[in-house]
């Protein structure tokens, strides 16, 4: 965290004087002059916040720290409580800006390659469902101003109370006039405002680091938040992203259909601003106590997770891109399907389908293609389709470990089990030191990849995190179906590339081939699953 503590000091410095710039220049450039206004106002409070805040980080670093020798017992414990208290700081900043500061703060709680693990935990414990709320009267405007009356004239029952705030919107418990419960979305008054001065003061605090610190270029960031925003922003586009997500495994991966799914969206009651849907009761897939009490196996639920995602990357190439533990709920399959060893099958519930990402046809194969490699230790093609997917030919090892979180050696280790993290103390460490070692390179790695692949490490990140809290690590099931799906995902598209009969033929065989791969590697799971089923 160096670069932060010398960032903080020049930032705080300067921010003032260019958000004076900034709001000037939209007043004389904008061409809607309210707006420009209304930013006007608010950019600067922003500014000043951010400021404050990274001058009040970096002088606590480089205070607490001052004269403590690098390496000893001491610095340690100081840095810990440094890292502890600067993230807690963080955390009220993005609550007191909301909205985009919100989801930053969320990404940032999954980014363990990347930050000291008290950020991570700390944006964890407090970004997901617990975000600031909008009062029942804001609701009450956003309802006349969408349907035309307020929620206890729409409803016939409608909880002022929500259950759950996010960084976008807010979830209220309501029912219909004929009796069913539903889940209504609605949208905090204050994003149609702030989420353009968001945009410029994140801009503006990016590009000012970067113009300091050439090395930290996080300007990618900027394009996506400009991009995906308004999408999320977009009720009506995140109802048609559920239902397509559903279609597609529907159509695309039928043996898992059953498995997956999204609330029904009530359109008649649905537009920009709120979202109507059906009342999904079910545990948070975080919830391991809950989900035991359900009588599900946590392993099947986290090969559940693995699977719907894994289908989502490499055959619909339709990608839900938050599944952190909020938007994740999982309940007991309503057929009553249980498993040979007595216990009850998982649904995996999907929720906020804001953001979604689509991968062509090309970048879902060679993506495909590069967990293929990652699984079956494949050095060659790892190196191959991380160049293909913009990594480079010299910063291939260092993707390789930001996707697995395994260091190259790891990486290329041919046993069956080179990829399952532990998560224990000594793993955590690890990979600390490691991110603190390569963090120049680590953002020069950001930096070159296409954003859409950047999506999918944030995407990684979330699940990563998921299968964290429901095994405390990965387990070999969760590669086994990554490496399953990404190799069928490959055979299909050397199908449909075949132009001749031998070209067809050589992926015949290959497919023969890896079919009798991955029965071996299934007969080695059956056996672990059964010893683990006999332990028990």
């Amino acid at each position: 965290m160096a670069w932060l503590w010398r960032a903080g000091a020049k930032f705080s410095l300067v921010a003032s004087t260019v958000g004076g710039g900034v709001t000037a220049a939209l007043i004389a450039t904008s061409d809607d002059p309210t707006t420009a206004l209304r930013l006007c106002t608010t950019v600067p409070h922003r500014l000043l916040r951010d400021a404050v805040t990274a001058a009040n980080i970096a002088f606590d670093y480089e205070y607490s720290l001052w004269g403590l020798p690098e390496g000893s017992t001491e610095r340690e414990r100081m840095k810990h409580e440094v890292h502890l208290r600067s993230a807690q700081k963080l955390q009220h900043l993005c609550f007191k800006n909301g909205g985009v500061y919100i989801k930053l703060g969320q990404h940032l709680g999954q980014l363990e390659y990347l930050v000291p693990e008290e950020y991570v935990q700390t944006m964890r414990e407090s970004m997901l469902n617990k975000c600031p709320v909008s009062s029942y009267e804001q609701v009450c405007n956003v309802f006349k101003k969408e349907l035309g009356d307020t929620p206890d004239k729409i409803f016939s029952e409608f909880d002022p109370v929500p259950i759950a705030s996010a960084s976008l919107a807010q979830v209220h418990v309501a029912r219909m006039h004929d009796g069913q419960k539903v889940a209504v979305k609605v949208q905090h008054t204050h994003m149609t405002d702030t989420a353009a001065a968001d945009h410029a003061t994140v801009e503006l605090v990016v590009n000012t680091l970067h113009r300091f610190f050439p090395s930290f270029d996080y300007r990618w960031l900027i394009d996506e938040i400009s991009e995906s925003l308004p999408k999320e922003l977009d009720f009506l586009t995140e109802a048609k992203n559920s239902e397509r997500c559903l279609d597609n495994f529907h159509k695309l991966s039928p043996h898992i259909a059953d498995y997956v799914y999204a609330p029904k969206v009530y359109w008649n009651l649905s537009t920009s601003k709120l979202l109507t849907m059906e009342f999904m009761d079910g545990a948070y897939v975080n919830d391991v106590k809950t989900i035991q009490k359900l009588g599900i196996n946590l392993h099947e639920l986290s090969t559940l997770v693995s699977q719907t995602f894994a289908e989502m990357m490499f055959k619909h190439g339709f990608v839900h891109c938050d599944p952190h533990a909020a938007n994740l709920l999982v309940r007991p399959l309503p057929s009553g399907k249980t498993s040979i060893w007595g216990r009850r099958k998982p649904q995996l519930i999907l929720l906020d389908h804001g953001l979604y990402k689509e991968l062509d046809f090309q970048t879902r194969t060679n993506y495909a293609s590069l967990w293929k490699g990652l699984v079956f230790a494949d050095a060659n093609a790892i190196k191959e389709y991380s160049a293909k997917l913009g990594a480079g030919e010299d910063l291939y090892a260092l993707f390789a470990g930001v996707l697995t979180m395994r260091p190259w050696n790891r990486v290329v280790d041919p046993s069956m089990d080179h990829l399952v993290i532990q998560g224990n103390e000594s793993e955590r460490l690890e990979l600390q030191m490691y991110a603190s070692q390569y963090f120049h390179q680590i953002s020069e790695l950001l930096r070159r990849l296409p954003r859409v692949i950047l999506l999918m490490m944030k995407t990684n990140d979330c699940l990563r995190a998921v299968n964290n809290c429901l095994l405390q690590g990965s387990s070999l099931e969760t590669f086994f179906i990554i490496g399953k799906v990404s190799s069928e995902a490959v055979i299909e598209a050397k199908m449909l590339q075949s132009k001749s009969l031998l070209t067809w033929l050589n992926v015949k065989l290959d497919k023969i081939l890896l079919e009798v791969r991955l029965w071996g590697m299934q007969v080695a799971l059956w056996l672990l699953q059964l010893r683990n089923a006999v332990l028990v």
